[in-house]
């Protein structure tokens, strides 16, 4: 059941007139009290309804999907898989981005449940506590993509765990010993962290270490090469970089070539994602392709079911991943 305004009067110890003042006119309201209601808001989960009257039950045509990231490919072609599902059955996207910023997710799911959708797609399995009760409280369908675990609805996504123990076999078989990670604000990026945990398990199966690079920018080309730069001079003797992502990566391999660097002979070069600009740089680069699309096209047709009625079987679906060798490696 939903909490109600009334559910946060009582949590907060005051009139649902105080509460629903804080909720139009928080100035009129002393700080204290405004600071408890809004504690109590969080703790029971109440999600606002922004629509008023007959228009609240009214069945809406919009599915709210929230991503990390609107300047990334892979989210884009997520959405573009999204897109096309539920256009052909005549419902439209509300898109939020998070920009990896899980209480900026908070806020985007307060406010895009605050406009009755009919259903949720959401990236991860990771959420603010705040986030979650107001997920598992929610009455529509949820879909969390990207990844796989306990979900609190339906989730489609792939084992980042597993596609970071596949990249370091791939590294470990081709004889490279002293192999670093480099990834970009890996809290923030916690899919990264999954690959790199895999990546850690098969280096300490072999008996070799397992440094981490975390640069302090999102991935993007020019931190790429920016890393490549600081693990030749603090890791001198490193044979191998696996990249938590294909622009890293890229960004790296062009950073190579323009030094005279020479991949794989004198430094292996591996990414993640499978992204186009990795398959036309020269060497052409080894990666981990994840099916974009795919995830976004079966995420919506999981939806589309459950906003029809249909049964449905599963709790998880994984689309698997393919290890792509080029010849940076």
């Amino acid at each position: 059941m939903q909490p109600t305004l009334s559910d946060v009067a009582k949590e907060a110890g005051v009139s649902a007139i105080t509460v629903s003042r804080v909720l139009n006119a928080p100035e009129q309201v002393r700080p204290a009290t405004r600071a408890r209601i809004e504690s109590a808001i969080d703790k029971v989960g109440y999600v606002r309804n922004m629509l008023a009257g007959s228009l609240a039950s009214a069945s809406s045509r919009v599915i709210a999907a929230i991503v990390p990231s609107l300047s990334n490919v892979v989210f884009i072609e997520v959405i573009n898989g999204l897109q096309s599902e539920f256009e052909r059955h005549g419902y439209q996207i509300l898109l939020g981005n998070t920009d990896y910023d899980l209480e900026r997710e908070c806020q985007l799911v307060r406010t895009f449940l605050g406009w009755s959708p009919s259903a949720l797609v959401i990236t991860g399995l990771r959420h603010s506590d705040a986030c979650q009760r107001i997920l598992q409280q929610w009455e529509g369908p949820i879909v969390e993509i990207m990844e796989l675990g306990d979900a609190i609805g339906f989730n489609v996504g792939l084992d980042h765990t597993e596609a970071g123990r596949c990249m370091a076999r791939h590294l470990v078989q081709r004889g490279y010993r002293r192999i670093i990670y480099v990834a970009a604000q890996i809290e923030r990026d916690y899919r990264a962290e999954l690959r790199y945990r895999g990546h850690r398990e098969v280096l300490q199966a072999a008996g070799l270490e397992a440094p981490l690079l975390d640069m302090d920018q999102l991935g993007q080309f020019e931190t790429g090469a920016r890393a490549l730069d600081q693990v030749l001079a603090r890791h001198p003797n490193t044979d191998a970089i696996h990249f938590a992502n294909d622009d890293l990566a890229s960004g790296a391999l062009l950073h190579a070539n323009r030094q005279g660097i020479r991949v794989p002979e004198d430094i292996a070069i591996a990414g993640f994602n499978g992204l186009p600009i990795g398959q036309h740089v020269t060497p052409r680069l080894t990666t981990i392709v994840s099916p974009r699309e795919v995830i976004g096209q079966m995420a919506a047709r999981e939806v589309i079911a459950r906003l029809e009625g249909e049964q449905t079987l599963y709790s998880s679906h994984d689309v698997g991943f393919t290890l792509s060798v080029g010849e940076s490696t």
